[in-house]
């Protein structure tokens, strides 16, 4: 379990970054959360030159349902990245587990069949506490992580496009 804020991180300066569209899916089940990591995501994306009007913030009912948006959005071929925000807080069934498990293969399958980067930003905690710290709390804020690793894959993308 991390104990330090993980989001510091070092400016990018990327240069194209105006030309850049970008997707977030967000779930709004446990939104005290994940409107947190939606906020951090579009601060950094913003600090980082991406224009406001380029950010595209779409909403679903809860982290299950990221799989199906993120996957459209990738499919659109209308963005550079797609980042999928959510958060599971562990119950006392296993439901959990599954929505889990669901949630994950959905978001790499989205990389595995489309050309552009999907971002997984979904915090899966045992506790609302956990969560907490993880969305703008003591350890930071994960969809600060999210956005820089977007635009992180968006250079990879770009650098290996005709590999």
């Amino acid at each position: 379990m991390a104990t330090t804020n993980l989001s510091d991180y070092k400016p990018l300066n990327i240069s194209n970054a105006d030309e850049y569209s970008i997707g977030i899916v967000v779930s709004e089940w446990n939104d005290f959360v994940t409107y947190n990591l939606r906020n951090g995501a579009i601060e950094t994306l913003k600090a980082e030159g991406i224009k406001e009007e380029n950010i595209h913030i779409y909403y679903v009912p809860g982290a299950f349902e990221l799989s199906f948006a993120t996957m459209k959005l990738c499919r659109s071929n209308k963005f550079a990245a797609v980042i999928a925000i959510g958060n599971v807080i562990r119950g006392e069934t296993p439901h959990f587990d599954y929505v889990c498990s669901g949630v994950t293969q959905g978001i790499k399958d989205c990389n595995i069949l489309t050309d552009t980067p999907a971002i997984f930003c979904v915090l899966t905690d045992d506790t609302k506490e956990q969560s907490i710290a993880r969305s703008g709390g003591s350890l930071g804020n994960k969809g600060v992580e999210a956005a820089v690793t977007a635009l992180k894959m968006i250079d990879f993308n770009n650098k290996t496009t005709k590999l």
